[in-house]
């Protein structure tokens, strides 16, 4: 299951899609989750998945490993499905049983929230397969500078989320390590009920938190050996430039939003 998860992943190819302006991804991102929330019925998710599907081409990734980080949220995506099912009232009762009734408008919120969930999921992840660390370091920096002025640490706050997302990989591949290690030493992750998983996972946790500081450690060591001190005074080797395939793809998304509202107007 760690490796399903594509937080924080980068895949490097050369698409239309990588070469964008950072900012502007971050920017579509961003309009992509008010999109999500403005879609008020399938044909509006209909128009989220075409939109998703066809970035996703442009930019050479395959769409299986979209679909591959929604599996560690499956847990997730059920309970939030079945919790709306069951706890939503409504009017038109479709099953009845043993006190329980499922309506038509459960059924609709239940669906909804649940893909409403995996495409925000998705989108996000898209964004970081398709942007290197560097540039949404970079894109995060320039898009809060006017913060500057009421001295607002712009630049470490960006370094700061740059590098948890580029940690992400770096831990799930250390825990996989360390699981395996244990398994091999006779432990068992899976057996028993939850209080006994829990206590399996003391074994886990503990090398795990080792290794994270030891990394960061080392992170440190190798940031002050090079002569950080924040972002006074740094200059950028690639100067970011917008670009007509930046306008291009700022007004897709907003061509997106326009349709998703009018659809949701219209029906």
């Amino acid at each position: 299951m760690l490796n399903d998860i594509t937080m924080g992943q980068y895949y490097p190819v050369d698409s239309p899609v990588h070469r964008l302006d950072p900012r502007i991804k971050l920017v579509d991102t961003l309009l992509f989750i008010v999109a999500v929330f403005l879609a008020q019925s399938f044909v509006g998710y209909l128009l989220l998945f075409g939109f998703l599907y066809g970035v996703t081409r442009l930019a050479r990734v395959p769409f299986r490993m979209l679909l591959k980080g929604l599996k560690p949220l499956r847990i997730i995506l059920i309970l939030t499905f079945l919790l709306n099912l069951f706890f939503t009232p409504g009017e038109k009762t479709l099953v009845a049983f043993w006190g329980i009734r499922i309506t038509l408008e459960a059924l609709r919120q239940a669906a909804f929230y649940s893909l409403r969930l995996a495409f925000l999921v998705a989108g996000t992840s898209l964004l970081t397969l398709t942007t290197s660390p560097v540039a949404l370091s970079d894109g995060i920096e320039l898009l809060l500078s006017p913060l500057k002025k009421i001295h607002f640490p712009v630049h470490e706050l960006a370094m700061m989320m740059t590098i948890a997302l580029r940690f992400i990989p770096t831990l799930l591949e250390e825990t996989d390590k360390i699981m395996k290690a244990q398994m091999a030493r006779g432990a068992d992750f899976e057996s028993g009920n939850l209080i006994a998983r829990a206590k399996a996972m003391v074994p886990l946790l503990v090398p795990l938190f080792v290794s994270a500081f030891r990394k960061a450690g080392d992170l440190a060591m190798a940031m002050e050996s090079r002569c950080y001190h924040g972002g006074e005074g740094r200059t950028r080797m690639r100067v970011l430039k917008l670009t007509r395939n930046d306008g291009l793809a700022l007004g897709a998304m907003l061509l997106l939003i326009a349709l998703v509202v009018l659809e949701g107007v219209l029906l």
